[in-house]
């Protein structure tokens, strides 16, 4: 029985075990045409653009274009992953995307194209994959089962970069044959597989019985939880860095491909695909690298082997040599991605998945935007020698950062706990009654005092991220060994959220608190209205609206854990 369970373990954790879920199977072959698509598309833009500036600056605010939306509109697009029906949203913005490369492969064959309104549509299209990726890349763990979800994520990683293997190579032939009006009709093309297979995808969802939030508190709410969740502010410094100083590869890729290899599109397009390549061999070795090096330890090997690949590309004027070094540049860039990525994807909770991958596509994205935008002005000053060689330089020397920002250790993803039964309540509220503050007391034994103040600024971090504020932890100084928590929620329905969002982690370390607790009786939990006049029905015959407006109490067991 163990021997089966080890094989199925094996299974789970294999590279290609996520191919075996019909539903994910066909969204990942549609998104590698899509990537595909994109990738050409980004040949074409950027070769364009070499022919109609000369400036370099110019060229690599293509990649800027393209990455900037993303850093932008990210949290909104996270929020309304989280909001609404993932599906309908990754529809939405494909459509999206698929108009801005349809109106710029209508305007380019019109011959009316010019370098702003490259730039801009361009934009557009960046925006509809800013739009997308949140509610699609959280939309993988209602595919694949939790122990799968590393490796899909490793092979989504894959699915772009199979096509940026080959898609800059055939990108680079169809500009050189026919032209960049043909690279942007392949990218509008290429988005219809995965628009059908979104709309074949019946995905089943289970309503919340409380009302969604408004988009501007559901944002609020993400950057809450950011903020309150060190590991994942870790994760995304340590991802924004790479990503400034990363980013120089493939913003200055089309100018390797001019002045230092002295080649054309077809050699722009075969550089960009040895990169591709050497991300395919990356990703294919995420679960060796996890499995036989520490996070820290492996994203040190990365960068240091990115630092050195960086140089290569600068000093070589050798295609063969320069295509070796992007080889190895991909493999460590997808390598170090990925891991971010899942560093973020297993320590986010489903209700806050889309908003934390979208401040992860944040953070890579707007490093590579704002990366690019100075590496093309250093060039332009320097040349691409001296710019590529500088960031070689930071690169090499950005380890350096583990010392304060280690790569947190992850493991399985952090499930979900069990729906908690509403508190008794016998006074009429409506949802936006509030704020609501709860008062929780403790009774420690004065020789714990230490160990239970310590696991308390644990709680703290866990009850602000879920949604709560104003925290304190006091102690009555006639009483040393009673201690009271207090902290703020702004509505009932907040209350509510808050109370529900905890993980199975979380409610583990409410209960480590409670177990300092001593006496005969149980712990004590107040919940207070702070602003009671609106609950009070100041005349007689003032009708009582807040009683139907009350939620039913949920039946739910909440187990041992005591509900707060």
């Amino acid at each position: 029985m163990t021997e089966q369970t080890n094989r199925q373990r094996r299974s789970a954790d294999g590279i290609t075990a996520p191919l075996r879920y019909t539903v994910f199977r066909r969204i990942w072959l549609a998104s590698l045409l899509s990537n595909l698509g994109l990738l050409i598309q980004g040949v074409g833009a950027a070769w364009a653009m070499t022919q109609m500036a000369a400036s370099a600056d110019k060229v690599a605010l293509v990649q800027t274009a393209l990455m900037l939306p993303i850093m932008l509109i990210s949290m909104p697009a996270g929020a309304i992953a989280d909001m609404y029906d993932r599906r309908i949203v990754t529809l939405v913005a494909l459509m999206i995307a698929l108009t801005g490369a349809s109106a710029l492969t209508i305007l380019a064959g019109l011959k009316l194209i010019a370098p702003e309104s490259l730039l801009a549509f361009c934009f557009v299209v960046g925006s509809g994959n800013a739009l997308f990726g949140p509610a699609w890349q959280s939309s993988v763990s209602e595919q694949v089962p939790p122990d799968a979800l590393p490796s899909a994520v490793a092979l989504n990683g894959i699915s772009y970069n199979i096509a940026r293997s080959f898609g800059p190579a055939v990108g680079g032939v169809i500009v050189a044959a026919a032209g960049a009006v043909a690279a942007f009709a392949c990218n509008a093309i290429l988005y219809l597989p995965l628009l059908v297979v979104l709309l074949l995808w019946r995905r089943t969802t289970e309503p919340s019985r409380l009302p969604r939030e408004k988009l501007n508190r559901a944002m609020v709410s993400g950057f809450r939880y950011i903020t309150n969740s060190p590991p994942i502010k870790i994760v995304l410094l340590r991802t924004l860095v790479m990503g400034l100083i990363g980013g120089a590869v493939m913003a200055l890729m089309p100018l390797v491909a001019r002045d230092l290899l002295h080649g054309g599109a077809q050699t722009y397009g075969i550089m960009l695909g040895a990169f591709g390549m050497g991300a395919v061999i990356g990703a294919l070795n995420i679960h060796e690298l996890r499995k036989r090096m520490s996070g820290e330890a492996a994203i040190r090997a990365c960068t240091i082997s990115l630092a050195f690949a960086m140089a290569a590309i600068g000093l070589s004027s050798e295609p063969v040599l320069t295509a070796a070094a992007l080889v190895l540049a991909g493999a460590v860039w997808m390598a170090a991605v990925a891991l971010f990525n899942i560093g973020v994807q297993l320590s986010a909770p489903r209700w806050v998945a889309g908003r934390s991958l979208a401040a992860f596509q944040a953070s890579i994205s707007g490093g590579i935007a704002i990366g690019a935008w100075g590496w093309g002005h250093l060039t332009d000053y320097a040349g691409v020698e001296v710019a590529l060689l500088t960031a070689a330089g930071l690169m090499l020397v950005s380890p350096l950062l583990g010392i304060w920002l280690a790569m947190p250790r992850v493991g399985a993803r952090n499930e979900d706990a069990e729906v908690l039964a509403d508190p008794e309540v016998k006074l009429s509220l409506t949802g936006r009654s509030g704020p609501l503050v709860v008062e929780i007391e403790y009774r420690v034994p004065q020789e714990n005092a230490r160990a239970f103040h310590n696991v308390m600024q644990d709680v703290q971090l866990s009850r602000q991220r879920n949604g709560a504020y104003g925290w304190s932890i006091a102690r009555d100084i006639a009483d040393p060994e009673l201690w009271t928590e207090r902290y703020h929620c702004p509505t009932w329905f907040d209350y509510l959220r808050q109370r529900n969002r905890s993980t199975q982690s979380e409610r583990a370390l409410h209960q480590q608190a409670i177990d300092f607790h001593i006496g005969p009786e149980p712990v004590r939990i107040r919940r207070m209205l702070e602003r009671p006049f609106g609950s009070v029905r100041w005349k007689e015959e003032t009708p009582d609206r807040a009683s139907s407006e009350v939620l039913p109490v949920v039946a739910t067991a909440a187990g041992s854990t005591i509900s707060r």
